[in-house]
């Protein structure tokens, strides 16, 4: 019974466990052209995501792209 519990809990986390990870997107204020990162990927026009289609895993993976984004150096 023991195997049985220890399975079912192995599998929900396994599913589980990629929901708790984090991402950063470099976007960029439509207005001001300033450029930040944010952990959730924009759903207004106020702001638009800059990196295209890459999603970062840290921070500093983030900061690191901004600084290779045209129009965020551009600033």
């Amino acid at each position: 019974m023991k195997i049985k519990t220890i399975i079912a809990a192995a599998v929900l986390i396994s599913f589980a466990a990629p929901a708790f990870a984090q991402s950063f997107y470099v976007v960029q204020d439509v207005k001001t052209k300033k450029c930040t990162i944010t952990e959730s990927k924009p759903t207004t026009t106020e702001t638009t995501v800059v990196s295209g289609d890459t999603v970062y895993k840290t921070r500093s993976e983030a900061e690191a792209g901004m600084k290779t984004v045209k129009v965020c150096t551009s600033n």
